[in-house]
């Protein structure tokens, strides 16, 4: 039996980059962070938060060890910590990645599920469900309130930034129009008298 643990040993031994790769040379930027500092900016937007936390201190290691990416140490509040940054071959694989054609990323979404099952779960847990992503979202568009609020700390990505932020909310804004549907559909008949 071939069990993800191998196929994920497998992927994290070869020499190839993968999204999360991308993903992790991006957020170290021009600016350098150190593992902690990667969890700390996926979880406080959550829009990348989708790797598990030992992902961001294996990873890092990986694109060092590859030359993609340079370790130093620095001070950091009780010990020494470290902090990587871009090497000329992490900045030539991010060109040459960014000017590779794009495709739908397959979605990974969990209310797509539940209205898969829902023949099988019954309707009224799965319309019961939706309600907690609604509130999910309504935390999410906080959050896009504080990221595009701190997006001029960072002026070389701001115009960026920015965008993907507009993308989030007109996202999370379909999200909740299909809520509504969803309850509309699922919703219990009512018996006639």
């Amino acid at each position: 039996m071939f069990h993800s643990y191998t196929l994920w040993n497998t992927v994290m031994a070869s020499d190839e980059l993968n999204l999360f790769s991308y993903e992790v040379l991006g957020l170290i930027g021009r600016e350098g962070a150190g593992p902690h500092d990667l969890r700390r900016m996926v979880r406080q937007g959550r829009f990348f938060d989708w790797a598990g936390e030992s992902r961001y201190y294996v990873e890092p290691k990986r694109l060092a060890r590859l030359g993609y990416l340079r370790a130093g140490k620095a001070p950091g509040r009780t010990t020494e910590r470290t902090v990587y940054e871009l090497t000329d071959k992490g900045l030539q694989a991010l060109r040459e990645w960014a000017r590779t054609p794009l495709s739908f990323t397959p979605l990974k979404h969990e209310a797509m599920v539940r209205m898969l099952v829902a023949d099988l779960v019954g309707e009224a847990p799965v319309r019961e469900s939706m309600a907690s992503l609604r509130r999910d979202i309504v935390d999410l568009q906080a959050r896009l309130d504080v990221a595009e609020a701190s997006a001029g700390t960072l002026p070389h990505r701001r115009k960026y930034l920015l965008l993907n932020i507009g993308f989030m909310r007109r996202l999370f804004d379909l999200h909740l129009e299909w809520i509504e549907e969803v309850e509309r559909a699922l919703a219990p008949r009512r018996r006639r008298r």
